[in-house]
């Protein structure tokens, strides 16, 4: 058994066919094909069910699929180490991050980081969070920076701040008149939310406990992609919305008028790297 043995398995598992996975490895499918059947000689086991379109694993080949994601990965963690030791650090990050703090966190590091490590490469891919906890599991991301706690017994959680949430309101909302500012002095039926997926959706509908309120009819509903999107639709067609606190830095005075701080237990989200 080799890492190439691993390396092939895992290639058909994600693509489902032997040519397509041949291809990604750069092998003939012939080739490809004989090195996994010596492999499953080995095991004693039938790693796919061939039979099926496209090529599914078996019940045994699911949990030698599982054991060959671990071990790629100890191998990669080896190669870590040994740099570590010379003084280096150098290969791939591949790295999860939600929509809502990539535009604010990542200028804030990514620029020294890089320059710090030059022989290490970051691959940075924008997800939910229900995206980066299945990528964490399946080993696709080495780490993932999403709002937490995720209550989840498999995965390891390092807190990298907190920030308070802030209202953004057109200044026709009666709410703007107040300095300081109580959920229940939100008019649900003004609020602009993002699209069902995005964890700040549901921190805010918890916020504004607008799951126990019964919203009037609107001629229209729409449910933002990302939180620039919220701000302009406050900004053109009014009502209200909540952003997180380091989205201010992208605000211009003028904005700033439009923001609305909450009084005291201030609501709060926390931003953890995860692995």
């Amino acid at each position: 058994m080799t890492i190439q043995h691993l390396q092939y398995i895992l290639a058909v598992d994600a693509h489902r066919h032997f040519a397509k996975a041949a291809e990604k490895c750069f092998v003939t499918q012939p080739t490809l094909s004989m090195m996994i059947q010596k492999l499953e000689e080995e095991l004693g086991v039938k790693i796919f069910d061939r039979s099926k379109q496209p090529v599914v694993p078996t019940e045994a080949g699911e949990i030698v699929l599982r054991q060959a994601k671990i071990i790629l990965q100890e191998a990669t963690r080896m190669k870590i180490i040994v740099s570590e030791i010379k003084g280096e650090l150098k290969g791939e990050l591949k790295l999860g991050i939600i929509p809502t703090v990539a535009p604010y966190l990542l200028p804030l590091f990514l620029n020294s980081f890089l320059k710090k490590y030059p022989l290490l490469k970051i691959k940075i891919t924008e997800l939910t969070t229900q995206q980066i906890i299945d990528r964490l599991k399946d080993h696709h991301l080495d780490a993932g920076i999403l709002a937490t706690p995720l209550h989840n017994n498999s995965l390891n959680e390092q807190p990298l701040y907190y920030e308070q949430f802030v209202v953004y309101a057109s200044p026709n909302e009666k709410l703007m008149k107040k300095k300081f500012l109580l959920p229940g002095d939100i008019d649900t039926n003004h609020l602009w939310l993002l699209e069902a997926g995005h964890c700040l959706r549901t921190q805010v509908l918890n916020l504004c406990e607008l799951r126990k309120k019964e919203l009037e009819t609107s001629n229209l509903e729409y449910e933002a992609g990302s939180i620039e999107t919220l701000k302009k639709i406050v900004d053109f067609n009014d009502g209200i919305t909540i952003l997180p606190e380091l989205a201010l830095k992208e605000l211009s005075e003028k904005d700033m008028k439009n923001v609305r701080h909450f009084k005291p237990q201030v609501p709060v989200r926390e931003i953890s790297i995860v692995t």
